[in-house]
């Protein structure tokens, strides 16, 4: 039985990913940092004691920002594969807390790198690892960006994946190692975090649909992105480490629409005007903008076999049809006298 280790298995990808992984019968395990209350909920689903004899879920508490837990967790999983999805990932709060996305995705990746080699060197296991890049390194570049184009990140984050991206080049030729950097661009579902715009709209949908809102707040309308479906993207990082050679692909869906595209697809599903709900706020402004990006999938497509299968409004529709679905629970919730937490569309 193969053997998967996952960094940020409690977030969109690593959910999906582990959920991928155990359909090919492998054992998954995941690093989990600690936290004051339960952040597993995308998980739970997949998860059985490890008392269970059927159970191949298993946890363990760590960080990217503490490199003896990630050794410690290597010789305890004994991975075939490790895929690195742990990062502060929000762009416009990496303005705010650039110190610590910069030490979270950036150092945090050379931490890892560095207790993989020491891993395999004392081990003399062959260990393979997914990087997980973004579209985001390639920032103010013209589109379409492929594997050639140039990096030019507009943001903390951004540059932060560019030094991960280079970090696992020269760790994959200097001590060749198996190391596949997947530049992913923008991949969305109902798992997505709340706080994505993406995610932020289809909340706001739900929620105004069932008028338990009524304005939905955006910044920049007009950037346009390559959006996809994550349940689609995870294979495509698991093909990358059944490859022959370890290499880097841009994964994409070749199609790039705006952010009022979104909002207009995601109202008109649930029959709404967008105009009459969506208003600017200069707060949700980055201070430097991405104005357009669109992948140019055709290498992986060849070398890979990958495709996506959903598109932009098999995508949208999902999603929205998700939160009307959550928001007629929070309303049952709230009709029957029960507090619930007032988030996304403020």
């Amino acid at each position: 039985m193969r053997r998967a280790l996952i960094t940020g298995i409690t977030g969109q990808d690593g959910s999906y990913l582990a959920e991928f992984l155990l359909s090919k019968d492998y054992q998954v395990h995941g690093i989990v940092r600690r936290a004051s209350t339960f952040n597993t909920g995308r998980i739970d689903h997949l998860y059985k004691d490890s008392h269970d004899e059927e159970a191949r879920l298993f946890l363990h508490y760590g960080d990217l920002t503490d490199g003896s837990s990630l050794r410690r967790i290597l010789h305890k999983s004994e991975p075939d594969e490790i895929y690195n999805l742990g990062a502060q990932s929000h762009v416009k709060v990496s303005f705010d807390q650039a110190e610590y996305t910069a030490d979270v995705v950036a150092t945090g990746t050379l931490r890892l790198l560095e207790a993989v080699r020491d891993y395999c060197d004392t081990t003399g296991r062959k260990v393979k690892l997914y990087q997980a890049g973004s579209s985001e390194m390639f920032g103010a570049a013209k589109p379409p960006q492929n594997e050639a184009t140039e990096f030019y990140p507009r943001s903390p984050y951004a540059a932060s994946k560019v030094a991960a991206y280079w970090y696992c080049v020269n760790y994959r030729e200097a001590y060749s190692l198996f190391i596949a950097n997947g530049m992913l661009f923008n991949h969305e579902s109902p798992l997505r975090g709340e706080t994505f715009v993406t995610r932020k709209i289809t909340r706001a949908v739900g929620k105004i649909k069932l008028g338990l809102q009524k304005k939905l707040y955006l910044g920049n309308l007009d950037a346009r992105r390559d959006w996809g479906f994550a349940g689609d993207y995870v294979e495509a990082m698991w093909r990358m480490l059944q490859h022959d050679t370890p290499d880097d692909f841009v994964v994409a869906t070749g199609e790039s629409h705006s952010v009022k595209e979104f909002v207009e697809a995601a109202f008109g599903h649930a029959g709404l005007n967008w105009a009459d709900h969506v208003e600017i706020d200069p707060r949700y402004l980055r201070p430097t903008e991405v104005d357009f990006l669109l992948g140019d999938p055709s290498k992986a497509a060849a070398a890979l076999g990958w495709k996506p299968t959903v598109k932009f409004d098999g995508l949208v529709k999902m999603m929205v049809e998700a939160d009307i679905e959550l928001a007629r629970q929070e309303a049952t919730l709230i009709n029957a006298g029960h507090r619930v937490s007032a988030r996304s569309g403020n």
